[in-house]
C-alpha cells in the first residue's frame, strides 16, 4: 500500500475517525451520503485540518504524524487538489493559468511536462482562451491540467463533476479515464454520485457518519449484501471484462467476463482486447430455473451465494456467482419462494443488453 492515513478530527458536532491504507495508484473513491465525512477526510489529507490528531504516509514519505509533532503544511504536500469549481485565474488566459502551477515546482522535481498534460486533457485549442469563454467542462478539464503540473504525488478531486450538467459530465469522464490508465498517480476521488463511482474507481471506501465501512476493490465491496450501498434503488455491481468483438448490423459489443462468461450490450465497436468495465443494477436482473428463448440476449449461469432481505418486505437481494465475478438481483421474495431458491441454487440470470451501463 502507497497511503496509509488515520485521521480523528472532533467538531461540535461531528466526529470523524478513520484508518485507511490505499493503493498507491488508481483512483480511490470516498463515497457516502452527505454528512458521511468525504470531504473532510480529503481535507485531513491536505492538510487542511490542523486540528486533525494522526498520521498519513504517502509513498514512504511521512506527511504528518501527531505522536511525533510532526505536520508538513499544505504548501509542502506534493499534492494537488481539484475541488467543484476549477477556481481559475479569471485574468489569466489558459496557457497562464497552467503556467502558475508548472512554475511552482522547481525543475529538477518535475515528472510532468505542459505538453503531455494538454494532450492528455485535450485542451490545445484552449490554450489562448480566457476563462470566461470555456464552458463548464472546459473550466474543469484547465484546472485538472493545472493541478497535475505541479507534479504531485497524490491527485485530490472533491466531487469535480457536481456542478456540471449530464451533457458536460460526458463529455469530461473520457478524460478523467484516461488520466487514470496513462498516469500512475494515486487519486482520492470524492462522489455521491453511483455511476461516477462504478465507471472511475478502482477502489472504493464507503463513510457513514465519520466512519469506515467498508474499504476494499469496487467490485468487491458494490457486491456486498450487508452494506447500506446494497439497499439503494440503482444497487449494482461492476464487472470487469475484456472486448471480443463487435457486430455492426446489431449494435453489439461483445464482452468476455471471468470463467470464460461473456455478455452482448448495446454499444459502440472498440479495439478486441480493451479493456472495459460495466454497471448491472439489481433491479434488471431477472432469474430462471431454466433457459429461457426470448427477446433477453444475455442468459448467463449462475449459483445463488448469498440472499437478505431488503427495506420492502416484498422483496429480497440476491447475491450471484459467476464463476469469479459477483452478480445482484432484486426479486421478490414471492419469487423466491416459488423458485425455491436458496444459498447453492443453480439459475440462469438474465441480463437485458439496453439495461447493461457501460
Amino acid at each position: 500500500m502507497s497511503l496509509a492515513a488515520r485521521f480523528e478530527l472532533r467538531h461540535a458536532d461531528f466526529v470523524l475517525d478513520v484508518d485507511l491504507a490505499l493503493p498507491g495508484r488508481g483512483v480511490t473513491a470516498l463515497f457516502g451520503p452527505s454528512g458521511s465525512g468525504k470531504t473532510s477526510c480529503l481535507r485531513c489529507v491536505a492538510g487542511l485540518e490542523p486540528t486533525a490528531r494522526g498520521r498519513l504516509v504517502v509513498a514512504g514519505e511521512t506527511w504528518q504524524d501527531s505522536d511525533r509533532g510532526l505536520f508538513l503544511p499544505p504548501h509542502k504536500r506534493a499534492l494537488g487538489y481539484v475541488f467543484q469549481d476549477a477556481n481559475l485565474f479569471e485574468h489569466l488566459d489558459v496557457r497562464r493559468n497552467l503556467l502558475f502551477g508548472w512554475r511552482r515546482v522547481a525543475p529538477v522535481e518535475r515528472r510532468l511536462e505542459l505538453e503531455q498534460i494538454v494532450e492528455l486533457l485535450g485542451i490545445e485549442g484552449l490554450l489562448t482562451r480566457m476563462p470566461a469563454r470555456l464552458s463548464g467542462g472546459e473550466r474543469q478539464r484547465v484546472g485538472i491540467a493545472r493541478a497535475l503540473l505541479t507534479s504531485p504525488r497524490l491527485l485530490l478531486m472533491d466531487e469535480p463533476l457536481a456542478a456540471l450538467d449530464a451533457e458536460r459530465k460526458a463529455e469530461i469522464l473520457p478524460y478523467l479515464e484516461r488520466l487514470t490508465l496513462e498516469l500512475a498517480l494515486p487519486i482520492l476521488y470524492v462522489s455521491h454520485a453511483p455511476d461516477e463511482v462504478a465507471r472511475l474507481a478502482d477502489h472504493l471506501v464507503l463513510l457513514e457518519r465519520g466512519e469506515v465501512l467498508a474499504s476494499g476493490p469496487t467490485t468487491e465491496v458494490l457486491a456486498r449484501l450487508d452494506l447500506p450501498i446494497a439497499l439503494a434503488d440503482d444497487a449494482g455491481v461492476v464487472l470487469e471484462g475484456r472486448v471480443l468483438g463487435h457486430d455492426p448490423d446489431y449494435g453489439l459489443l461483445s464482452l468476455g467476463l471471468a470463467g470464460e462468461q461473456r455478455v452482448l450490450l448495446a454499444h459502440a465497436p472498440l479495439p478486441p482486447g480493451q479493456a472495459l468495465r460495466i454497471k448491472v443494477l439489481a433491479r434488471d436482473v431477472s432469474l430462471s430455473l431454466e433457459r429461457q428463448h426470448s427477446s433477453i440476449l444475455n442468459v448467463l449461469p449462475a449459483t445463488v451465494a448469498e440472499i437478505a432481505p431488503t427495506r420492502s418486505p416484498a422483496q429480497v437481494l440476491l447475491r450471484l456467482d459467476l464463476g469469479g465475478a459477483a452478480l445482484l438481483a432484486r426479486i421478490t421474495r414471492y419469487s423466491l419462494e416459488r423458485l425455491a431458491l436458496q444459498p447453492g441454487s443453480q439459475v440462469w440470470a438474465q441480463l437485458k443488453s439496453v439495461a447493461v451501463l457501460a
